[in-house]
C-alpha cells in the first residue's frame, strides 16, 4: 500500500456516512455519537500510542544503526519526533476546539485550551509505521498491515470526540509525509547527533569482551549460527 493509497483508504473510512456534513476546512466535519466502549475506549488508544513510542524507542536503542532493522527504527524515531513537534506547533497555532468542547467544527483560534487540529496521536503513529512500510513493504507486503494502526486510532479519536475528521486526516498526512522523508534520507537524523562510540560501539564491544572472557578457549566457543 503506497502512501497515497493509505491516505485514500483512511479518508474513505473517516468520511463514510458524512453526506450531511458541511463543516471544517474540508467540509466533512461533524460530531459523531459518543462511543468510548469496546476497542474504541480511551485506554486502548493510550496503550497503542505509548506502546508505539516504547517499541520504536527500545528497538532503536537495542539495534543501534548497524543493520537495516536498526536503521529503520532510527528513521522511525526521526519521523515521530518531527511529526510530534510539528503537530504540537500547529495545535497552538490554529487553536481549534475539539468535538468534546463544541458541536461547531469551524471554531478555530479559540485560545490555548483548544488543541484539536491536527491529531498529534495519529501523526505520531503514522510517522512511526511509515519507515517500516517503506523499507520492507515491497518485499514483505504483510508489513503494510501496520497502516491499520493509525487508521484504528483515527477512527477511535473521532468516535470519542477527541478530534474532528479533518484533524485525523491532516495528522495522518503529516506523519506519512515526514515518515517518507525520514525513510528516504541518506542517513537517520537524530542518531547523527549522538556520541556514536560511547552510546553504541562501546556497549557492544563490552558485551563481546564479556562473552570472550566467559569462554576460556577464546573465540572458538562463541557460536555464529
Amino acid at each position: 500500500m503506497r502512501a497515497r493509497q493509505y491516505l485514500a483508504v483512511l479518508a474513505a473510512v473517516i468520511t463514510c456516512g458524512t453526506a450531511m456534513a458541511s463543516g471544517g476546512p474540508l467540509g466533512i466535519d461533524h460530531r459523531l455519537h459518543y462511543d468510548n466502549s469496546g476497542i474504541w475506549n480511551r485506554g486502548d488508544q493510550n496503550a497503542l500510542m505509548y506502546g508505539t513510542i516504547a517499541t520504536v524507542g527500545i528497538g532503536a536503542l537495542a539495534f543501534g544503526d548497524h543493520d537495516k532493522l536498526g536503521d529503520t527504527f532510527w528513521r522511525s524515531v526521526d519521523a515521530m519526533v518531527i511529526s510530534s513537534v510539528g503537530a504540537e506547533t500547529m495545535k497552538y497555532t490554529f487553536q481549534r476546539e475539539r468535538p468534546s468542547q463544541t458541536d461547531n467544527p469551524n471554531r478555530f483560534f479559540q485560545g490555548r485550551h483548544a488543541q484539536s487540529f491536527p491529531s498529534g496521536e495519529v501523526a505520531t503513529i503514522s510517522a512511526a509505521v511509515t519507515p517500516f512500510m517503506a523499507a520492507y513493504g515491497e518485499d514483505h507486503p504483510a508489513v503494510y498491515a501496520l497502516a491499520l494502526l493509525p487508521v484504528y486510532d483515527a477512527v477511535a479519536r473521532v468516535k470519542t470526540r477527541g478530534h474532528w475528521q479533518s484533524d485525523v486526516l491532516v495528522g495522518a498526512a503529516i506523519g506519512t509525509g515526514v515518515g517518507l522523508w525520514a525513510a528516504h534520507r541518506q542517513t537517520p537524523l537524530i542518531i547523527g547527533w549522538l556520541p556514536t562510540y560511547s552510546s553504541f560501539v562501546i556497549p557492544r564491544l563490552s558485551t563481546a569482551a564479556w562473552l570472550v572472557k566467559r569462554e576460556p578457549s577464546g573465540l572458538e566457543g562463541i557460536g555464529y549460527g
